[in-house]
């Protein structure tokens, strides 16, 4: 088999343990641990936001802290099947992180009904380059902070992640720009929902008060 053909069944190996890593929802085993279905509370979406609102601020660090583990534990263990690749970055940590994001929107263990993956792609984007990791988190929370919309600060941020990877000084190879349009195409598309209400004006805003 050559170096090549290696390469891909390592990568492709990184991405299904991924998966299964992003699969694990952290909001749904703590809604269950706390005797809710919280896809079946608030908004309906299983994930950090929609835990704020629904069980607390105790449960949201939970879940979130375990959005973004899962996301460092997808990307770490990817990193170590390739290695680094001449003029393509690491593919195992981006095909990795990229699927532990698409595992918390459609977990297998919970009926491909999952969040929408804003914290584990967070986790992801600090991992593939945590200059630009910190960049979109700024414009994420001065959106957040200036017009309490959650989903507006992660669509707007998450779709700047592949315009700011290519664009010096970060100028990555294009396999990186690739798995970082994914990331924000997932994110569109899970938030397009949120976008409809955005353009209605009845997206819920966040609140830190349990309901």
């Amino acid at each position: 088999m050559s170096d090549l053909n290696v390469l891909v069944l390592k990568t492709i190996l990184a991405g299904l343990a991924g998966y299964l890593l992003g699969s694990i929802n952290t909001s749904i085993i703590v809604g269950k641990i706390m005797g809710v279905d919280i896809r079946k509370k608030g908004s309906g979406n299983a994930g950090a936001t929609n835990t704020l609102r629904t069980l607390g601020k105790k449960a949201a660090i939970i879940v979130a802290l375990g959005d973004v583990l899962k996301g460092i534990i997808a990307c770490t263990a990817g990193m170590l099947l390739t290695g680094n690749v001449e003029n393509a970055g690491n593919p195992g940590l981006m095909a990795g992180g990229t699927c532990a994001v698409v595992g918390h929107n459609w977990p297998l263990y919970f009926g491909f009904r999952g969040g929408k993956g804003i914290f584990t792609s967070l986790a992801v984007v600090m991992m593939m380059d945590w200059r630009i990791g910190l960049i979109l988190l700024g414009i994420f929370i001065i959106i957040v902070a200036l017009t309490r919309y959650v989903s507006l600060g992660s669509v707007i941020a998450s779709l700047l992640f592949p315009f700011t990877a290519a664009i010096k000084p970060f100028s990555h190879p294009p396999l990186f720009l690739v798995f970082a349009a994914v990331i924000a195409v997932l994110a569109v598309v899970r938030h397009s929902s949120n976008i409809v209400r955005l353009l209605k004006g009845t997206e819920n805003k966040l609140s830190f008060h349990k309901k």
